[in-house]
């Protein structure tokens, strides 16, 4: 098994303090696209998930509280999501995340490895959420803190279920 059988799927979950409409989130919603745009020009950069109107996932609602929004997105490795998310006009926007943003004490991140060709449905990575949230960090659910090679891959998957 080696990472080219794999890609890395990532979900990340944000609580807005506002609507996006509100003047609060003004600087948030006017990134959006540039934001977006930079991942999908990346290195690495494989899927993102969007809407059908907005090109971009702020309209999909995947939990009851509705200012809860979602990124899902597919990437080659970790190393090339790391380095859009922190070396990229991405890191410079996550450094004003909590004017948009409420702090959360629960993960709000998770990856997890997925057979090239696979796309994550949201009900597949929220468990994925909830998995790292309730056992922590295992080859099955992750985060950037401790991350796990694809070759646990079968391994984790059946002995974590």
């Amino acid at each position: 098994m080696t990472q080219h059988q794999f890609h890395l799927a990532q979900l990340n979950i944000a609580t807005i303090r506002a609507s996006l409409s509100d003047p609060q989130m003004a600087d948030f919603v006017a990134q959006l696209q540039t934001i977006n745009a930079i991942a999908e020009t990346s290195s690495g950069f494989i899927w993102r998930l969007q809407d059908d109107h907005q090109g971009d996932a702020t309209h999909i609602q995947a939990y009851d509280d509705p200012r809860i929004l979602i990124n899902l997105t597919i990437w080659e490795s970790v190393e090339t999501l790391s380095n859009y998310v922190y070396r990229s006009q991405h890191g410079t926007a996550m450094r004003d995340r909590r004017k948009w943003f409420e702090k959360s004490d629960q993960p709000t991140l998770v990856l997890w490895w997925i057979p090239v060709g696979h796309i994550p449905t949201i009900a597949e990575a929220k468990e994925r959420l909830a998995y790292l949230h309730q056992y922590g960090e295992t080859p099955y659910a992750f985060s950037f803190k401790r991350s796990f090679p694809p070759t646990r891959l079968a391994e984790s998957n059946e002995a974590s279920r």
